[in-house]
Formats: C-alpha cells, structure tokens, sequence
C-alpha cells in the first residue's frame, strides 16, 4: 500500500496526477472529434503552429497564453478558409499553415535577445509543475467545451459525415468546421502548456484511437478514452516515480502500449 501512499506526500505528485486526469477528459471530447474526422496531424501541428504568437507575447512582455490562443484562432480560421476555398483537402491546408506559422515564430524569435526559462517552459510543458489556478482554469475550459460540443453534437455530426445533407437543411457547415479547429487549437494550448507537447498529442491521439477500436457510439468512444487517459497517465506517473524517468514520456509510452494492446485484442475478433 505505501507505494501508492508514499508519492501522494508530495503536493506537486498530487497536482500533476488531478492535472492529468482533467487534461485526459478534455483531450477526450475533442479527440474524438479529431480521430473521427481523420485530424490526427493538427494537433502536433497546432502545438507548433502557435508558437508565434507566444513569441509575441514573450517579446511585447505580455501574457504567453493569451498569446498562444491568438495565434491558435488564426491557425485554425487560416486552415478552414484554405480548406474551404482552396479546394485542397484539410491535412494539405494543415501542413501549409502550420509551416508557416512555425516559421514566422522562428523568425521572430531570431529577433529576441535571449531564449528564457519563462518560454522554454511554456512550449515544453511540465505536469509536475502545475499549480492549483493552472487546475482550475483546465477544469473551467473543459466544462465549457464539453458544454459547448454537446450542444451542437447534432449538427456536428452531420456536418462532417454528410456536409451535403447538412448543407441542404440549412447547417453553417463552414462555421461548425471553423467552431470546431478553433476549439481544437485552444484546448492544445491549454494542454500542451500544463503537460507538454507530447503528452498533449498521446491524450488527444492515442487514447482516443485506443477507445475508437473499443467503442461503438462516439458517446461511449469519449468516455472510454476518458478513463484510459487517466489510468495511463496516473500509471505513467507512478513509473515515472518509482523508475525516476521523465513522466510526460512514460505516460505517452503507458498509452502507446494500451492502444497496442487493444489493436491485438481487436485483431483476434
């Protein structure tokens, strides 16, 4: 019983294993969304494609979040209008903007006198240095999201499985396309800040993947990547713990191994 106890003294070790567990529901209502739509590639690339404006924001002193969710909105409009307009399918319109948006913070940054902790920190995360107001600003966006895409689950789906019916009765396909990058863009800096840029994309990803094999209605596909995100990132936790290993890279290896072992599981039906 101590080994589950003995961790638990630490108040940080408790803030990171709460951060983890809402971080895994809110990477759950949307990825579900992502991995269903076939947007597997955004979130690693909106984790990047909002370093500009955190540069930004690092350069005019101002606050790296609002920031971060600045350049986000604008990746996320700037890849539905190429996507709509363009005619280009939306991994192409993806791969664009976010290339250059990466590029225009690089550039930027070239123009910083120095590279702070302050930024490093931002972009590379760390869950075991959450703070109780970082928790409840992860808890206070993940109600407002699931609120939101529970209201237009409706629309949504039809929208993205049949946007010609969904045109035809009168849907803003384009603004539920925009609604929903935009709201996947600003949970990725959200999360990506608290735990970092890997262990953002496995939740988002991964467990979501894994409760696709497993689950047969999207409402039973959230919940299942839900639970799965938690469990592997409170036993990423603990191995990162005992084994003294960098904890955002065991939990993604905990969720890797979980999904491979229900691809098999799934393989033998």
């Amino acid at each position: 019983m101590h080994l589950l106890t003995d961790p638990l003294q630490f108040g940080f070790f408790v803030r990171a294993l709460v951060a983890v567990v809402v971080v895994s529901v809110l990477c759950a209502l949307i990825g579900a969304w992502v991995v269903l739509r076939g947007l597997s590639y955004i979130g690693d690339a909106m984790s990047h494609a909002v370093f500009p404006g955190i540069v930004a924001a690092f350069l005019t002193k101002g606050n790296l979040l609002v920031g971060a969710m600045v350049a986000a909105i604008l990746t996320a409009l700037g890849i539905g209008a190429i996507g709509n307009r363009g005619g280009l399918k939306q991994d192409s319109a993806i791969g664009i903007v976010f290339v250059g948006m990466f590029s225009l913070g690089i550039v930027m940054l070239s123009r910083a006198p120095t590279f702070t902790s302050d930024l490093s920190t931002f972009l590379i995360g760390n869950p075991l240095g959450v703070s109780a107001g970082d928790l409840w600003g992860a808890l206070a966006v993940t109600v407002v999201v699931g609120g939101l895409l529970t209201a237009i689950q409706k629309e949504l789906l039809l929208a993205s499985f049949d946007p010609t019916e969904a045109r035809a009765v009168g849907l803003p396909v384009t603004r539920l396309n925009n609604l929903l990058l935009i709201l996947i863009g600003l949970v990725v800096v959200l999360t990506v800040q608290l735990v970092g840029t890997t262990l953002s994309v496995s939740l988002l990803i991964t467990s979501s993947a894994t409760a696709r094999l497993l689950a047969r209605s999207l409402r039973k596909m959230i919940l299942l990547a839900a639970l799965l995100g938690s469990l592997g990132g409170i036993t990423g936790l603990y191995l990162s713990y005992y084994l003294d290993t960098a904890p955002g890279a065991t939990i993604v290896l905990v969720n890797t191994a979980v999904f491979l072992l229900a691809l098999l599981a799934r393989r033998r039906e």
